[in-house]
């Protein structure tokens, strides 16, 4: 504009006139990029948190809705002794003893007939603990008190797995997916809907699984940069770092200590995990280009052990507390009168009569051969001959408002949702057969999880087995299909026609697993249903 053209200035004006308005300027190509970007990452942000979030809030919804509906014990299995043992646990320090008709005056408001007798149990106190504390908060007077902790951990193992497999996928969209397959499947929700050990034994699993995934992101980055400062020239380093600054997995030791001291089969996942850093470590030097990588993983096996093992016994043995703390326990005083000698003298005598009783709670243990109607040998367990029937009640036509001409029935089935089960069967196979071909880390932590919580079993025909007992199998199966439902849904590189093919076919299944987890929900929630509708569910003769 030349300053013809300029509006005058008056100069006897404290303000210059306004200029004329002019049409706002268009934004530039990369202002609209900028702001399209901006937008999408806080949509981003907000599934990230949003999406998992409304799993959890399904998950918690469906496991303490009516959770005190089976106003019952459960005598058939253990929640009528867990749930007396947190009790007495709560006020004795120890579990104690009750007289045989027990369960009624528990049922009747009658809570305290229990004597200071001390009651032989055969596993460690801490599951106990935890059923105790919810009755601490919300009393004994209904499985709100007795079960709601089991609830509540069962909920936020829903989160730890999707937290997992978010770190494994790098998805959020498959980590919802793994956490919704897990939030409305039947065997996860009825163990968390009743007072018993393995959903509390689950949760501390999945903790320390979280916590090797995240050591593992850490450490293997840490050696790999480590050895390649060591380069001299073109000659490789001899030897490795050797890292002690691991906290990661001294937290999953205090877990897996948590976990044994909830039932004894975590001290399998215990192995199975330190086996597992042992190999990883050793190839991770192999690929970093360590020259003597097997001995220097033999190295670095023996500080993962003083990390991970020292810390897991410390946390086991001071879930035993309150047994050592007062007199009243079984086997408190065994080693009293016959102290050990030699090499265990310097042992105190509590310590000793712990031991002493892990003796006689293992030979209990190992002899518990007695048939049961619900009992299911570990070959069996991946083909779902026989799930487990919790609890069940019938009321005939006419009784209790019920108005189905063959009766009505509360059932608490541990079954899990069958397409689910059968699909993570078939993908814990194809995830072995695809590590065979990939050698992916990934995968071998989750076969890893798979073997060290089923395998074991199968070396136990003899023993008197559940079902139920997979649940703590059953996220690591979930895993497995969450990494075969991404391969279907197509690699990111993947054509337009394969990837929307791929991705339909992933919704399909997931409409049908929720549709089959909603006509199984009133069967093991114990909801009041006729009892023709229950028997709409018995798929096979074992069903029942």
């Amino acid at each position: 504009m030349t300053d013809a053209a300029r509006p005058p200035v008056d100069q006897y004006s404290a303000e210059p006139p306004a200029a004329p308005l002019l049409p706002p300027a268009r934004p530039s190509v990369y202002d609209r990029f900028a702001r399209r970007v901006h937008e999408d990452a806080r949509a981003r942000r907000l599934y990230a948190w949003l999406g998992p979030a409304l799993v959890v809030l399904l998950a918690g919804l469906l496991r303490v809705w009516n959770l005190g509906a089976a106003h019952d014990l459960m005598n058939q299995f253990d929640e009528t002794y867990y749930v007396k043992d947190g009790w007495t646990l709560l006020h004795l320090g120890y579990e104690g003893a009750w007289p045989s008709d027990a369960n009624a005056s528990f049922l009747s408001g009658d809570v305290d007939v229990f004597s200071t007798d001390p009651a032989f149990v055969v596993h460690p106190p801490l599951g106990k603990w935890i059923i105790g504390l919810g009755m601490l908060v919300l009393g004994p007077e209904s499985g709100w008190g007795w079960r709601l902790t089991t609830a509540l951990l069962g909920t936020a193992a829903v989160l730890l797995l999707m937290l997992i497999a978010k770190r494994l996928t790098r998805s959020t969209t498959f980590a919802v997916v793994a956490g919704l397959l897990m939030a409305v499947d039947g065997l996860a929700i009825s163990m968390s809907r009743v007072a018993l050990l393995d959903t509390p034994l689950t949760f501390l699993v999945l903790l320390a699984v979280l916590f090797i995934v995240v050591d593992r992101e850490r450490t293997m980055t840490r050696i790999a940069q480590t050895v390649a400062a060591r380069y001299a020239g073109d000659q490789p380093p001899t030897w490795g770092p050797v890292l002690w600054n691991r906290p990661w997995i001294v937290a999953a030791g205090a877990a897996l200590g948590a976990a044994t001291a909830v039932k004894w089969s975590g001290v399998w996942v215990l192995a199975a995990l330190g086996l597992y850093l042992v190999i990883t470590d050793a190839l991770a030097r192999r690929r970093a280009g360590v020259l003597l990588w097997p001995t220097d993983a033999l190295r670095q096996g023996a500080v993962t052990f003083v990390l991970l093992v020292p810390i897991a016994v410390v946390v086991y043995v001071a879930s035993w507390t309150g047994w050592l703390v007062t007199d009243g326990g079984y086997d408190r005083h065994a080693a009293d009168a016959d102290p050990a000698t030699g090499l265990f003298a310097w042992v105190p005598l509590p310590l000793q009569s712990l031991w002493i009783n892990h003796v006689t709670m293992y030979n209990a243990a190992s002899q518990i051969v007695a048939d049961h109607s619900y009992q299911s040998p570990a070959w069996q367990w991946p083909l779902l001959l026989r799930p487990t029937g919790m609890y069940y009640h019938h009321d005939a036509f006419g009784e209790n408002g019920c108005v189905a001409a063959n009766g009505c029935s509360e059932v608490v089935s541990s079954i899990p949702n069958p397409l689910i089960w059968y699909a993570g069967v078939a993908a814990v196979l194809y995830l072995a057969y695809r590590f065979v071909v990939s050698r992916d880390w990934r995968h071998a932590l989750v076969l890893t999880g798979v073997a060290a919580t089923y395998v074991p079993w199968l070396f136990f025909p003899e023993r008197t087995v559940f079902q139920f007992y997979t649940v703590l199998t059953l996220p690591f199966m979930l895993l497995a299909l969450t990494f075969a439902l991404c391969d279907i849904a197509g690699p990111a590189g993947a054509d337009a026609y394969r990837r929307h093919t791929g991705q339909r076919l992933v919704l399909v299944f997931l409409g049908v697993a929720l549709a089959l987890s909603a006509f199984w929900y009133p069967v093991i929630s114990a909801m009041n249903v006729p009892y023709d509708f229950w028997r709409l569910h018995n798929w096979m003769q074992g069903w029942i």
